[in-house]
């Protein structure tokens, strides 16, 4: 008698990733454990004047280990947001430099006009630091912060920064430290990917880095999509398509030259690549400046949609939404 049993199909990899902390680092990349926590507790060393807030949030901010150390300049304020960003206020203005830590959708919604009000109209020396930035939790709406930029672009005085990875995050921390006015800062914490040392990079506030050239697609990208932009590069290359990278962890204020210059190269599709909503990113601030100068390449966005994004494991929200390397890749090669 012939058996008809169909082989078993192959087990599915399960997903083990948290969805609230879950890393964005690819199997086998390597990574650094809490660079925002490290790098500020070495500069603390240095300048007494540095102090640590955070709203019940120190271990998911990385602060837990400048509060280990510097125990007498660490304030716990629990869960009150608008408390957080006001005695931040209070300390700048008695001459301290203080690091608030809190998740981008508490800071961005839940504390906005106390940003505004106490920290920006003031124009006071407060760094405002957050964790959970755009696509990095799977825990839904409630946790994803994928208008935090949009809302902040707008706010007069508060300088916008979205690093890449740890290599940045470290050289971030003494850049904004030594920046006299207030800054907004995306934070990858936990195990964060390592990057941007591979380009011989070093961060400058306001300043745009070419890290890739090449002459069919340029690739304008912030934060972790600039890893992605040059994952999707290293990928399109072995297509036979050259793609040139400019990352630009400054979103506000923009490097205006960098970017027109770049995009006014001939012949190139230009392609804005954020972890943000569509909506008052990176992506819409560069089509602005391209228009209101006369430059106009074929454009296109790699960003969220705009609309509350769905819960579940990282990497099936990434390509779910577009932001992971393969619908990168994917996108530009529909595009070209």
């Amino acid at each position: 008698m012939k058996n008809t049993t169909e082989p078993a199909a192959p087990a599915k990899k399960r997903l083990t990733t948290s969805a609230m902390i879950a890393s964005i680092a690819g199997e086998g990349q390597p990574t650094r454990p809490a660079p925002f926590g490290h790098a500020l507790a070495a500069l603390a060393r240095e300048r007494q004047e540095l102090v640590g807030l955070t709203a019940d949030l120190g271990k998911y901010t990385d602060m837990h280990l400048f509060a280990k150390e510097f125990p007498e300049r660490f304030f716990q304020m629990g869960m009150a947001e608008q408390l957080l960003m006001s005695a931040a206020a209070g300390m700048a203005r008695e001459g301290f430099v203080p690091f608030a830590t809190t998740y981008a959708v508490f800071a961005s919604r839940r504390a906005y006009d106390f940003i505004c009000m106490a920290i920006a109209e003031e124009d006071l020396n407060v760094k405002i630091v957050c964790a959970l930035p755009g696509l990095t939790t799977g825990y839904g709406p409630s946790h994803q912060a994928t208008d935090d930029i949009a809302i902040f672009r707008a706010m007069p005085n508060l300088m916008v920064i979205d690093p890449c990875d740890a290599h940045e995050l470290e050289q971030a921390v003494p850049a904004i430290a030594a920046h006299k006015g207030p800054v907004y800062m995306r934070l990858l914490r936990g195990n964060v990917p390592l990057v941007l040392d591979r380009y011989d990079y070093r961060f400058e506030i306001g300043k745009a880095k070419t890290l890739t050239s090449g002459n069919e697609v340029l690739v304008i990208s912030t934060g972790l999509m600039t890893m992605r932009a040059l994952e999707a590069a290293e990928q399109l290359r072995a297509d036979g398509v050259e793609v040139s990278v400019l990352h630009v962890p400054t979103i506000k204020p923009l490097d205006e030259a960098t970017i027109l210059a770049e995009a006014r190269k001939p012949g190139r599709l230009v392609v804005t690549a954020e972890n943000h909503s569509r909506i008052g990113g990176l992506g819409e601030a560069v089509a602005t400046l391209l228009m209101l100068n006369g430059v106009t390449p074929t454009f296109r966005q790699i960003a969220l949609p705009d609309a509350f994004l769905d819960a579940g494991a990282l990497p099936t929200l990434h390509d779910r939404y577009g932001i992971s390397t393969e619908a990168v890749c994917a996108q530009i090669k529909s595009w070209l």
